[in-house]
């Protein structure tokens, strides 16, 4: 789809300027899981829905996604989902809303063409649902017309949107930053802010990620002076991770490959696929004979080689990951490599990345990454530009996305020290509603329920915040089984007790406490006989095993394993 849509347009509908809701069902006060609705009383549009990786105590867990609860019962309401861009954290819970919705997704052309590799992954159609918006184009959805403006970030093809509701204009900014050194296609567009401040802007939602940096993000050209700068110092092979979908790095190292003679290999799925994704629309270009497979690599000298891999978060199964440890097939670490981490530290990942950093030198290569030189740029507006925003934008109200509740706290405060009234200002969380009413005045409604589902392997939302702690609970204190098999009409022991431990404690001690734990049960066993003969209630007997074994355990070491009676009765 190219150019304006109008589908469904309710503009003369005297209903429509009764109310108008904003809601977000995540991306609040955390970093990852984006999801914002915009709802009047005829129609509802989604902006993003993204996932977020698991934090440390989500045990097993592979993903978190969004609970979709509030929008089942308005299913007949939902009008499109529009995507700011294609980073996993904004469309990577897209294949599990399509399991339950059947919704039209507007987005640019390489935000689609990376949301169409992933639903093919999940064996999901993509012809009935995928509508591709160029910058600059607007569609209409009901009571919303919006407008697709290009915002530069660390990925092609990001949007800004400009929702024109019967309320008035709500920019909604996506990621972006204020780089205006790229080709104009991907630069932030400042004419179409500023004409729609110009205008007159009812709300600005405003990206939250990088306001705690002062000044202004360094451009993606910058960065290509230090990576210059490593290819003609360096002599040996060159080995640089990064994040497969910022193509402007990729182009720029494929450039330089070029220019410094060297063959490059891809290794890792997402970099192939988004590299091949962006070739094909006409994003990245570069020589066919640039590019060599993995079995070459020994037909080529060390200084000839630029390898580009993944594996920037210390991703356990990651390219980079494998390499660092001598386990990937083709690739091992060489004396006088060079290995460029080409990304920031994102919290929580720091302890996996300096593994990864320490083996490398173990391995005799050299390394540089963020802490020690220059070698990424975030794709996130730093304080000034995040005030620029404001100054074009000219919101009467403005609302902070996109971030921790530290995050949208400081992005207040700099709201309210450009002079924006801190009655306009509101911060809001995960599942709160703000409400237009009839006279444009913003008020908070009633919260709505809004929460996470966990997905493990192809368990979706089976997992729960108890099964965690379970989780949890396990790896730190083992568990102890206790199995017994006894005669089910005389209730004598036939066999057992066998106990056995896992994650608990060394085998060989373990030894000396089965003594002890053997006889506690047998204990047991014997006392429920002499009170109740031969109907002895064994449910009752195993909840007397737990007890008293972990408090015998509690006493004499300390420690409180889960404890796993078995009575089989034959």
């Amino acid at each position: 789809m190219r150019g304006d849509l109008n589908i469904m347009s309710n503009a003369d509908n005297p209903d429509s300027k009764k109310k108008l809701k904003i809601i977000p069902l995540g991306g609040l006060g955390e970093i990852g899981l984006n999801m914002m609705i915009y709802e009047t009383l005829n129609d509802i549009i989604i902006v993003d829905c993204g996932l977020m990786f698991p934090e440390d105590y989500m045990l097993g867990i592979d993903m978190v996604i969004p609970d979709f609860n509030y929008l089942y019962n308005k299913k007949e309401k939902i009008r499109g989902l529009l995507l700011t861009h294609g980073h996993e954290d904004h469309i990577g819970a897209i294949p599990y809303l399509l399991r339950e919705f059947n919704i039209p997704i507007f987005g640019t052309p390489f935000t689609l063409g990376i949301l169409e590799e992933k639903l093919k992954e999940h064996d999901l159609p993509t012809k009935f649902y995928l509508f591709t918006v160029k910058t600059g184009g607007t569609i209409t959805l009901g009571d919303f017309s919006v407008e697709f403006i290009s915002v530069a970030h660390s990925i092609i093809d990001g949007a800004c949107l400009a929702i024109t509701t019967p309320f008035g204009v709500i920019i909604h900014t996506g990621d972006f930053k204020l780089d205006q050194s790229l080709e104009q296609s991907q630069a932030t567009n400042f004419n179409r802010l500023a004409y729609y401040g110009d205008k007159g802007v009812l709300a600005l939602l405003s990206d939250s990620t990088n306001v705690e940096k002062d000044g202004f993000t360094i451009s993606e050209k910058d960065i290509k002076k230090t990576f210059r700068n490593a290819f003609r110092d360096h002599k040996g092979r060159i080995i640089i991770a990064l994040f497969a979908s910022n193509i402007h790095r990729t182009s720029q190292l494929l450039d330089l490959a070029r220019e410094f003679n060297k063959k490059v290999l891809m290794s890792g799925r997402s970099l192939i696929t988004y590299t091949r994704v962006a070739k094909k629309l006409g994003y990245l270009n570069y020589y066919e004979d640039t590019l060599i497979d993995e079995e070459a690599l020994p037909y080529f000298e060390p200084e000839e080689l630029l390898i580009l891999t993944t594996g920037t978060q210390g991703e356990p199964m990651s390219a980079l990951s494998r390499i660092s440890v001598d386990d990937h097939k083709y690739i091992k670490i060489k004396n006088n490599d060079l290995v460029i981490l080409s990304s920031k530290f994102i919290p929580g990942n720091e302890k996996a990345i300096t593994k990864i950093i320490n083996n490398l030198y173990k391995k005799g290569a050299e390394v540089l990454y963020e802490k020690i030189s220059e070698i990424h740029v975030s794709g996130h507006a730093s304080k000034e530009e995040l005030k620029l925003m404001m100054n074009v934008t000219k919101p009467q109200y403005f609302i902070p996305i996109h971030g921790e509740i530290r995050h949208l706290y400081q992005h207040k405060k700099v709201a309210a020290d450009l002079g924006i009234n801190l009655a306009n200002i509101f911060t809001i969380e995960n599942g709160d509603v703000l409400v237009f009413d009839a006279c444009n005045c913003l008020t908070k409604g009633n919260k709505v329920y809004s929460g996470r589902i966990f997905v493990d392997g192809k368990g979706i939302g089976d997992v729960e915040t108890g099964t965690l702690k379970e989780r949890a609970h396990l790896s730190e204190n083992g568990m102890i089984i206790i199995v017994l098999v006894v005669d089910s009409k005389t209730s004598n022991i036939i066999s057992g007790p066998e106990i056995t431990s896992k994650g608990f404690v060394f085998e060989d001690y373990f030894k000396s406490l089965y003594k002890d734990l053997n006889g506690q049960v047998l204990n047991i066993i014997r006392s429920n006989q002499e009170e109740e003969g031969e109907d002895i209630d064994w449910v009752k007997v195993k909840d007397e095993i737990r007890r008293v074994i972990k408090k015998y355990l509690n006493k004499t070491i300390d420690r409180q394993p889960f404890i796993f009676p078995m009575i089989i009765e034959i």
